[in-house]
């Protein structure tokens, strides 16, 4: 067969801890964004319009909804009988099966995969960003420089450098040095989790790494490997909107930033379109009591009462007179009559009943998951059912089958959690 030229592998077999209760039962690169997408198009729709037609995603934790979102690839274009997109889950080999421990360690195990296609260049991409990116820009540099791997940096502030891995670079932006997370960072050029390698290199790489590390990671392994063995690497600085979505506070900024006049993020741009998987919906309608202000309406959502700075999802119910206020509403949600709701993120397939508050009172943080639920968030999980009459304070957590049992005095105030493990 011919050989490709460049493959992608698409690292999405996380499990997104930092956002708490959304991943309870799905890979964060499968969450909602943006009221009509999942988090995981914006990385195929990259390499479908940078010409990257072959593209395996990695996957592990919670796969079935990502699974069944990819498909064979329709949306992207991705359904070829030679190459396309593979789900490529852990599998067994001999006797004994291996999950995935580690981001250098998931493309290890998929080495046979990779061969099969003879590229010359291996892109490794994380499924779990928001942003726009020419590949191809970044693989015409990485020949240009003769590198032997070239990594994509981005620039962030440097208060806030020491949470990123940082490329240390001389004057042509070559890699002298790596540091994961330097609690004194000498410069703010971050990863970005992008890598080009030529692919022999990184074949070698990998094997040779793997025995030496359990849980082989690109970043705390690879990239070190590399430079330690005096190989050409390069800094590729990418200059467009990048966002890691990776906690709860970060991934609500991100939505809100695309209902802005001018949004940093444009969703709308005919030449980098981004692509999903579209379910058959009716249009929307708001009644004349409903009104909406600055806000992203899915496909099929009916609106009765008043929507302001909020992301809603397809098919989703707003009840009379409910107010809803700096929130996400995912898809297939019914928020009943007489509601308000204050900058909440409220998930799939879920049920609020009538004269319900959510995000109101003073902002407590979270007494059970302080590091999650701090930045003034609720969080309800999906197929969540609260009660009619319910009072929830800011940085509370719900999650489940919901009864007034549950709640002291039809109330949850802020910092508080209720979570029930099953959900049926």
């Amino acid at each position: 067969m011919k050989k490709k030229n460049i493959i992608a592998m698409l690292l999405a077999g996380g499990q997104g801890s930092r956002l708490g209760i959304l991943t309870t039962h799905v890979a964060k690169p499968a969450i909602a964004f943006g009221g009509k997408y999942k988090i995981i198009d914006f990385t195929l729709s990259n390499c479908i319009n940078s010409g990257i037609d072959t593209v395996g995603v990695l996957t592990q934790y919670q796969p079935l909804r990502l699974n069944s979102h990819i498909g064979i690839g329709i949306p992207w274009d991705l359904d070829k009988n030679y190459g396309g997109v593979s789900i490529l889950p852990p599998f067994i080999k001999k006797k004994t099966g291996e999950w995935y421990s580690g981001t250098a360690n998931a493309v290890f195990q998929n080495i046979d995969f990779i061969n099969s296609y003879s590229p010359e260049y291996v892109l490794i991409l994380s499924g779990d960003h928001i942003y726009k990116m020419d590949y191809e820009k970044m693989l015409n540099y990485h020949i240009k420089k003769k590198a032997d791997a070239t990594i994509a940096v981005f620039q962030v502030p440097m208060s806030e450098a020491h949470r990123f891995g940082i490329m240390n670079t001389d004057s042509k932006n070559k890699i002298i040095e790596f540091e994961e997370k330097p609690k004194s960072p000498q410069n703010d050029l971050a990863s970005m989790g992008i890598y080009i390698f030529n692919w022999k290199i990184l074949k070698s790489a990998l094997v040779k790494t793997n025995k030496m590390y359990q849980k082989n990671d690109f970043g705390k392994h690879v990239i070190p490997y590399l430079l330690s063995k005096e190989y050409n690497l390069f800094a590729y600085k990418f200059e467009g909107f990048w966002k890691d979505v990776g906690t709860l506070d970060a991934y609500w900024q991100a939505n809100m930033e695309l209902i802005k006049l001018i949004p940093d993020f444009n969703l709308y741009e005919k030449y980098w379109k981004i692509y999903t998987r579209n379910e058959i919906q009716p249009p929307q309608y708001i009644s004349n009591n409903g009104y909406v202000e600055t806000c992203i309406i899915g496909e099929g959502s009916e609106i009765k009462g008043k929507v302001y700075n909020s992301v809603i999802g397809s098919n989703v119910y707003i009840g009379t007179n409910t107010i809803i206020k700096d929130s996400i509403i995912m898809s297939n949600t019914i928020v009943g009559d007489n509601c308000k709701i204050y900058k909440s993120i409220i998930s799939e397939e879920t049920n609020i009943g009538k004269n319900v508050q959510i995000g109101i009172g003073e902002n407590i943080i979270n007494i059970d998951y302080p590091s999650l639920y701090n930045t003034g968030i609720s969080v309800v999980g999906e197929k969540t059912s609260v009660p009619d009459n319910i009072f929830i304070g800011k940085n509370c957590a719900l999650y489940g089958e919901l009864n007034y049992d549950n709640f002291t005095n039809n109330s949850l105030l802020s910092g508080g959690s209720i979570i029930k493990e099953e959900v049926n």
